[in-house]
């Protein structure tokens, strides 16, 4: 197995930071490893928000599902769809383009979470952990503000890094489904109830499945910041109708 497979597999999400900054060539090259990702057509359509301000910092740890570690992180990255610049670029220039659509939103979506996970590799093989925060799409009205997101701009991932702590390197990363689970061929296949049950025996092993689902399911699916965040998207998509 070479380096690179071996991060992927050891990579976990670090959510406690020694108290030390990352240097500047480290957080250049992890940017620059994020801006050569793949994209739809090298669009790049994606914006990095390098959030640097630590009342920003501050704020974002609150509006994020009040979640203090954010505060404390050594560089948080936003990486935000971005149909804006390429629209502007075609009125610039004298095109009549059609206003952007759903579809253009995804495809951007999905650049931006290509280029957020090359950075997150690219971390990791300088020893520095990093965490998704995805709740960077909740609480439309406080983000948009916050950031100064223009219409067509969307925070589709958000990032903190910093270099982990001895507690945070030892710590088990949390087990995977098999793969049997994960990848169908040739087609998507629904799982029965006993599929279903064997997916996630690694999760329910202290009580039963059926305990074990309904209090993820109340814990996460239905919680308020899963409604807050459909709620959140349904706004920002109201751009794009």
């Amino acid at each position: 197995m070479n380096e690179i497979i071996k991060s992927l597999y050891n990579r976990k999400s670090v959510r406690v930071y020694e108290d030390r900054p990352i240097p500047e060539e480290a957080k250049q090259i992890i940017l620059e490893s994020a801006t050569q990702a793949p994209s739809a057509g090298c669009q790049q359509l994606y914006t990095i928000l390098d959030i640097t301000d630590q009342e920003l910092k501050d704020k974002l740890a609150v509006s994020c599902d009040n979640q203090p570690f954010i505060a404390n992180g050594k560089m948080i990255l936003i990486f935000c769809a971005d149909c804006k610049k390429w629209y502007d670029a075609f009125v610039d220039t004298g095109c009549e383009p059609r206003k952007p659509g759903v579809g253009d939103l995804m495809l951007a979506v999905s650049d931006a979470v290509i280029a957020a996970q090359n950075a997150v590799v690219a971390a990791e093989s300088m020893g520095i952990g990093s965490c998704y925060i995805g709740d960077i799409m909740e609480n439309y009205e406080i983000h948009r503000e916050l950031l100064n997101l223009p219409d067509y701009v969307f925070p589709a991932a958000m990032l903190v890094f910093g270099y982990p702590t001895e507690q945070q390197k030892e710590r088990s990363k949390p087990e995977r489904c098999d793969m049997k689970y994960i990848v169908h061929e040739n087609g998507y296949k629904s799982m029965d109830d006993e599929q279903l049950r064997g997916m996630l025996h690694k999760e329910y092993r202290k009580q039963s499945y059926e305990d074990w689902c309904r209090a993820f399911c109340n814990r996460k699916y239905d919680s308020d910041f899963a409604k807050e965040m459909s709620r959140s998207i349904s706004e920002y998509l109201k751009q794009f109708e």
